[in-house]
């Protein structure tokens, strides 16, 4: 069952996902096959290894789910590979390591390890390194615990790789990447009296370039942009980026479908891309006053909010995905859809990530949802019909290539665009 954490690495060429049973699964890119030079090689599985078990916390006697919420990769520095992988409270940095050769003729040591009988040494010999076949080795390097007390929702490595962030939905702690016994708390947003709580941090992100800025969303639809030059704590924000609520369209759901479930600096830093329940948007950092642009996912839910949150839909968090130049952005829906927005030429398209689409060289088709009494064309799709078990919450793109992995409940979907720029 595939959580929210799916990432690829910097370059591209490794994939890691997490799941339900605090397993990460690391797939890996094959390189292009000499008898068909225009394909593009196919990720297989590179290594699997369980990040977390469950706990229980005594002192709160609450059960801490292995559930795997986020994967960050930190920038290669190499030959090793090294990744991040948090729960709701507990954040792990893992080594990913290839051993393709293995020591042998050791003085001291028989085949099995086993220390000889120093009698029986009668003459020294120099150990050599013997071929073997690859292994891959997973290694947990720093354990990041006792500094949470909600949920974490986020992990963010810093530009100067040297530091990172965590959020939970009150607190956000930045950590440098060799110390596990202490981290800084640079955001705290809980009231005096819980009483008085009036929104919740979702999301945080450093920015790509600028080691001293990071962005958070909270749950009344909000951004705050913090320079940490500023103040050790950046509960003072530098820029605040809010849409004016329309009166005229103010209902009971405005203040749920209007909070932020995921934020997103684009690769150059000039934009951020945020996700609330019914619309994606794009913010220049330069203007705090409304987004750029606007893009409506599934506008044709309007009418069935109150249906959505009886059966607690509503609330579901849906992340969003820049494509490698920022000119798309991709973000889910329900029935196993999932959209793309061209900012250039304001195309869009719903896709389907499903068992029949996934087959080798299948053609993605576009689908189109029919709001209710709206005309139908054919294989338009009724929005009473849409199934709402099915939902793409977690998208990730290649850095530089039009590769997209989506989790799709029980099943990781990864698609590329063919030399046609159809995406298959």
């Amino acid at each position: 069952m595939f959580s929210p954490s799916r990432s690829f690495n910097h370059t591209g060429e490794l994939l890691a996902t997490g799941d339900k049973g605090g397993r990460v699964v690391i797939f890996q890119r094959e390189p292009e096959s000499k008898s068909e030079p225009f394909s593009q090689g196919e990720y297989n599985v590179y290594s699997t290894f369980q990040s977390h078990e469950p706990e229980f916390d005594y002192l709160k006697s609450l059960e801490i789910e292995e559930k795997i919420n986020k994967i960050r990769w930190l920038p290669q520095q190499n030959a090793a590979h090294f990744l991040l992988s948090t729960n709701d409270k507990t954040i792990k940095l893992w080594k990913v390591s290839e051993r393709d050769k293995r020591p042998e003729g050791y003085n001291l040591k028989d085949e099995e390890g086993h220390i000889k009988d120093m009698s029986t040494v009668t003459s020294l010999q120099v150990p050599v390194l013997m071929p073997m076949d690859l292994m891959v080795e997973v290694s947990p390097r720093r354990v990041f615990a006792n500094a949470h007390t909600y949920h974490v929702n986020s992990i963010s490595v810093n530009s100067d790789y040297e530091t990172y962030m965590s959020a939970d939905d009150l607190r956000i702690n930045l950590w440098h990447l060799d110390i596990t016994d202490r981290s800084f708390n640079i955001v705290d947003i809980k009231p005096t009296n819980m009483e008085d709580l009036t929104e919740v941090i979702t999301a945080a992100e450093f920015h790509p370039h600028h080691c001293n800025l990071f962005v958070y969303s909270s749950s009344k639809g909000t951004l705050r942009l913090c320079d940490m030059r500023e103040a050790a704590l950046c509960d003072k924000h530098s820029k605040l980026f809010e849409e004016p609520e329309d009166p005229s369209a103010r209902s009971f759901f405005s203040e749920i479908i209007s909070s932020v479930s995921d934020v997103k600096f684009s690769h150059s830093g000039r934009y951020l891309l945020t996700r609330d329940y019914l619309t994606a948007k794009v913010w220049d950092l330069n203007m705090e006053s409304k987004p750029l642009e606007t893009y409506q996912v599934h506008d044709y839910l309007r009418s069935k909010l109150c249906s959505l949150y009886e059966n607690d839909c509503i609330f579901d968090k849906f992340e969003c995905a820049w494509n490698g130049s920022d000119s798309v952005i991709m973000t889910g829906a329900y029935n196993n859809f999932f959209r793309m927005f061209d900012r250039n030429t304001k195309r869009d398209v719903t896709l389907e990530a499903s068992r029949e689409s996934s087959k080798p060289r299948a053609v993605l088709k576009p689908r189109r949802v029919c709001a209710a009494g709206g005309k139908r064309r054919k294989d338009d799709i009724s929005v009473d019909s849409l199934d709402f078990t099915k939902k793409i919450l977690h998208t990730a793109w290649h850095p530089t290539e039009n590769i997209i992995a989506i989790a799709a409940t029980n099943n990781l979907y990864i698609f590329q665009d063919k030399l046609n720029s159809e995406l298959h």
